[in-house]
């Protein structure tokens, strides 16, 4: 017999190889023939070649039937696609696989079982020659199947796969994307089956999948096989780990979030064919994470790797998208795929466009965000395929989960609403491709939205998507950032969410000039400080329990704390990386920290907090003293093991300078020195008698960030809490910003950096003008202010330059 070399084994194949096995089979033989040295692993196996698939339909005398199936055919009659799709399935499965063909694939699959101590289980994987390339990626378009054993399941498994090159949304995909029928071949990869059945499998990133940031790894988990997590059907772990710091040899997880998990896919050896079921999971596994730190470290660790080979391969940066799988028999972790990701990193970075509701609504659900975009239209409920016809052009899909089924109906769609899913999911990957907004993972959309209904989807407030009653108007401004310069005064933003870094720093910036730890407190930690240390001090049962919930994966309330607030400060840190971010320790009111979980236990009842126990003077008090420690042991980690060197701290509401050298002594004890490791400390200027005392306290100090808030408050002696006298409160009386111009010359007096951080500025631009006339060295301003800040910042400093000019 004639060997035809249908047959390729990983380690003879390279990413050139991709018209003769395609890119699943190309890149995987990629990792495994130059990556698996430098300790990546990938299982071993073969690839049957594009010449097999077309090998067959040759023999079977199959081409003129499939293109009078295909030719012509238009991929929008979503009926007529059905039945065309179907018929040349049937066609290919049906087909005989020759002889020749079939002892190479059963010679080939002896030879990987000879290898193979114990029983072998094979995934048999489709592999087309015009998938994972850097401008269309055919991700879930063709089947593949798992846990196969056997020579007959191989080959039956073979032949559905060659079949699946003429799944409906494999011919629409094609059909969309300008790829020819008949252009793209199909090869199939069989390797060993990763036990993750009885482990964890994810997938993960070598990016942020929402805003395109490079530089982290962003690794999704959940217990067995990997295809619940592909598809979206369960809320998985999600960690980032950032690169810079990780190549600097810092092994620390920049952020956990723990995900529902609440099924999982196994081995179900009861089962003819595809011998895969769905199960729950139990609640213990559910509560706690899928990988632990040490798996986290290791998948970053393999995913810079595979990003840096391919970079180097093609000599262009390529952020990867990667499956990856833990062997639960021997705790092992592999790489079964490593593809380009072809979404968020093809968007152009230059052109910046914010959505911004005008107005409020009646809210409905809410979920994750995918993208940054809002959309309004009617709803439409999708509960099976058979319902797929009814959809109509610019409606808004709302489903329990979506999967590649549902392409061709969601390219239709003006956004997404989902039951189930994460940041990864089928739902999240179609909609960031086709630039529409998703909200996703919202519990219950199905059963709270109706259809018919008119509603607002908005993925425009950073990581929490929302869906609102009826059509709310808003508006879209678009900046091109290669026309805009960079001004002289330093641009910073003002920023307290963690999971908005990443987006915002994108917009061009100087850093961060206030990140209110207080708001990192809330979103993050949700608990008060001194209940956590102390939660037998709370008097309700129902808190005492929620604060166990929270703190249950930890060693004690302390570690939650410190270890939720240090990841959110990091989160922050990591985008703006090594930009300065400016942390200012907690100015929570006395009645703010008592809405805190547990707070109203700590926190006494005064008539005006505005001017009590808050800042400062908390910090060296004996009833926070113990919190303020906390907040300074989380500011220690991420500067000293998470590796952000480029925080800053900040001191609010300081009102003496007694008072200051007992804060600055408060630090030092618990590890946080002044110019120690290049540590600096700023003051929050918004008291008159910094100002009055400007040079003693300059001598204390770093530098000033000017809060123009509380310093209109106290200059005006006016309660901005209180409607009562609100119009009485004005950044621009003359009085406020005589004492705005003494810091700024105070500042720089004493050769200390000055910097403003209150709202004035984004809110009034005739401050912002007078902040850069009275050479002020940073503004810090909400992240919706700062490209129109920038722009008229710009637009002063020519205006002075020209003045200077002609003066000279």
């Amino acid at each position: 017999m004639i060997q035809k070399n249908f047959i390729r084994w990983f380690e003879t194949l390279s990413l050139e190889d991709v018209a003769l096995v395609g890119g699943k089979n190309a890149s995987l033989s990629e990792l495994y023939r130059d990556l698996t040295a430098q300790g990546v692993p990938v299982p071993n196996g073969f690839a049957i070649t594009a010449k097999a698939y077309r090998y067959v339909l040759d023999q079977a005398g199959l081409w003129d039937d499939l293109h009078q199936a295909l030719d012509g055919l238009n991929t929008d009659n979503t009926r007529e696609l059905g039945i065309k799709g179907k018929h040349c399935r049937k066609l290919i499965y049906s087909a005989n696989i020759p002889q020749q063909l079939e002892s190479e694939i059963l010679t080939a699959y002896s030879k990987l079982e000879n290898d193979h101590e114990g029983k072998l289980s094979v995934a048999v994987r489709s592999s087309a020659t015009a998938e994972d390339l850097p401008n269309a990626s055919f991700a879930g378009q063709h089947d593949s199947y798992l846990n196969l054993s056997g020579a007959d399941s191989l080959l039956d498994a073979c032949r559905r796969c060659f079949a699946s090159l003429f799944t409906d949304r494999a011919i629409r995909y094609r059909s969309d994307n300008g790829y020819g029928h008949f252009d793209v071949s199909l090869s199939i990869g069989v390797m060993k089956m990763v036990r993750s059945d009885i482990g964890s499998s994810g997938v993960m990133f070598t990016l942020d999948t929402d805003s395109g940031f490079r530089d982290v790894v962003f690794i999704t988990s959940a217990y067995g096989l990997g295809e619940t997590v592909v598809q979206g059907q369960v809320e998985t772990d999600e960690f980032y780990v950032h690169k810079p710091t990780f190549n600097k040899g810092i092994r620390e997880v920049l952020s956990h979030r723990l995900g529902q998990k609440k099924i999982r896919m196994v081995y179900d050896v009861e089962k003819k064919g595809p011998r895969t079921t769905i199960v729950p999971t139990p609640i213990k596994m559910q509560e706690i994470f899928s990988i632990n730190d040490r798996d986290i470290m290791m998948l970053a660790d393999f995913a810079i790797k595979i990003e840096d080979h391919y970079s180097t391969k093609i000599k262009e940066s390529r952020p990867m998208d990667i499956e990856w799988a833990k062997d639960g028999l021997n705790g092992q972790l592999y790489i079964v795929q490593a593809r380009p990701e072809t979404v968020v990193s093809q968007t152009r970075k230059d052109i910046v466009k914010e959505y911004t509701l005008n107005g409020g609504g009646n809210l409905l659900v809410t979920g994750r965000a995918v993208g940054g975009k809002i959309q309004s239209g009617v709803v439409r409920i999708i509960q099976n395929l058979n319902q797929l016809t009814e959809f109509k052009e610019g409606e808004i899909l709302v489903a329990d989960t979506t999967s590649p089924d549902w392409v061709a109906v969601m390219k239709k769609a003006a956004a997404i609403v989902t039951n189930r899913g994460g940041r990864t999911c089928h739902a999240s990957i179609v909609a960031r491709e086709l630039g529409i907004p998703a909200v996703v993972g919202t519990g219950d959309a199905t059963s709270i939205l109706k259809d018919g209904q008119k509603i607002t989807v908005s993925c425009a407030s950073g990581a929490s998507g929302t869906v609102y009653r009826g059509y709310i108007p808003f508006q879209v401004q678009e900046t091109n950032l290669n026309q805009l310069a960079r001004p002289r005064t330093k641009i910073m933003v003002n920023l307290g969410d963690p999971e908005q870094a990443f987006t915002t720093a994108m917009i061009p910036n100087d850093g961060v000039g206030l990140s209110r730890l207080e708001f990192i407190i809330s979103e993050s930690v949700k608990a008060h400080p001194m209940a956590l240390l102390y939660p037998e001090r709370v008097g309700d049962q129902k808190t005492r329990e929620i604060i166990g919930r929270l703190t249950q994966q930890y060693a004690s309330g302390k570690d939650y704390f410190v270890e939720k607030l240090s990841e959110g400060i990091a989160m922050i840190a990591a985008g703006f990386y090594p930009k300065p971010v400016i942390v200012r320790m907690s100015d929570f009111k006395t009645n703010e920290y008592a809405n805190l979980i547990g707070g109203d236990c700590f926190e006494p009842k005064e008539e005006n907090p505005m001017l009590g126990f808050r800042g400062a003077s908390r910090y060296i008090h004996p009833d926070y003293r113990q919190g303020f420690a906390l907040e300074c042991a989380a500011l220690k980690r991420v500067r000293e093991k998470m590796g952000f060197s480029n925080i800053k701290l900040m001191i609010p509401f300081c009102r003496r300078v007694s008072e200051a050298e007992k804060v600055l002594e408060a630090l030092a004890e618990y590890g946080l020195i002044r110019g120690q490791d290049g540590l600096e400390v700023y003051m929050m200027c918004e008291i008159p008698n910094n100002i009055l005392q400007i040079d003693v306290f300059c001598k204390l100090f770093d530098g000033i960030s000017i809060g123009s808030n509380d310093l209109t408050q106290l200059v005006l002696g006016v309660d901005r809490d209180s409607e009562k006298v609100a119009f009485d409160f004005d950044e621009r009386d003359p009085g406020v910003m005589e004492m705005i111009r003494l810091a700024i010359d105070g500042a720089r007096r004493n050769h200390r950096h000055c910097g403003i951080c209150g709202q004035a500025p984004s809110d009034y631009p005739e401050i912002a003008e007078f902040l850069v006339r009275q050479g002020i060295e940073s503004i810090s301003l909400s992240p919706d202010a700062v490209l129109s800040t920038t722009k008229q910042v710009l637009q002063i400093e020519a205006d002075l330059n020209r003045q200077s000019s002609c003066t000279a």
